[in-house]
């Protein structure tokens, strides 16, 4: 089996890291649709999506039944099913893939829930390793602005109730993904995350991510023509 670093496709690989809240998912949304618009082929692969795993991690959440163990178990299960399904085929096949969180997202989070660092890394290390990994830094009381400001509540174990942080939710929630955002800023010298500030315009972070792929896209095979898109006007379905 071949372990991280070791993969050789012709594809490439990009993900998007960062806290609830950082606007992470939008810009791998933006940045999908002008690879597409520019005549690549770009495959989604979502995080905790698989349906291997989709009917027991919902009945696990639902139950409150999750233990730091299974979690990180069952996120590995998850990860390993895309992987072979939705990573590994389009990159062979010379495509892009575009990951909404990464292993990166278990090594904050598994570890802030007590896991050893050295066993979840070792879970994973099946894993392609990312021709760029994008970590939108956040100040954690701008996340929670966004979030309280944008939907009804926060959830259980988004809040790390389960951990017994504190009694209050919102609390909870500002100390469990303080600590995420701890682990994630020790990941970015060990596994080279390139850092984007997700304070700035969505426009000015889209540039400089579409700059920084653009690099990695010499020797890739466009699948079909061109076509023309506008990144003020789609941006604008994002605020509205």
């Amino acid at each position: 089996m071949k372990t991280y670093g070791q993969h050789r496709f012709s594809g490439r690989l990009f993900v998007v890291e960062g806290i609830d809240g950082s606007g992470k998912s939008t810009q791998l949304s933006l940045l999908q649709q002008w690879l597409e618009s520019e005549g690549y082929g770009a495959f989604f692969s979502e995080w905790n999506s698989s349906p291997l795993v989709k009917d027991t991690t919902q009945r696990g959440k639902r139950k409150r039944m999750l233990t730091p163990a299974t979690f990180s178990l069952i996120h590995a299960t998850d990860f390993a099913d895309r992987t072979e399904r939705e990573i590994i085929p389009p990159l062979k096949a010379g495509a892009l893939v575009l990951a909404d969180r990464y292993i990166y997202t278990a090594f904050a989070r598994d570890v802030v829930r007590g896991v050893d660092p050295t066993w979840v890394r070792q879970l994973y290390q099946f894993a392609v390793k990312p021709t760029i990994a994008f970590y939108f830094r956040l100040p954690l009381k701008v996340a929670m602005k966004r979030l309280l400001g944008g939907r009804d509540a926060i959830k259980y174990y988004e809040a790390g109730m389960d951990l017994s942080l504190s009694e209050d939710i919102e609390e909870s929630f500002q100390l469990f993904q303080g600590r995420i955002i701890d682990e994630y800023e020790k990941m970015i010298e060990e596994f080279g995350l390139t850092v984007i500030n997700a304070t700035r315009s969505i426009e000015a972070q889209q540039d400089e991510v579409r700059a920084q792929v653009k690099r990695k896209l010499v020797g890739v095979k466009k699948v079909r023509v061109r076509r023309w898109v506008d990144l003020s006007s789609t941006i604008q379905g994002y605020r509205g």
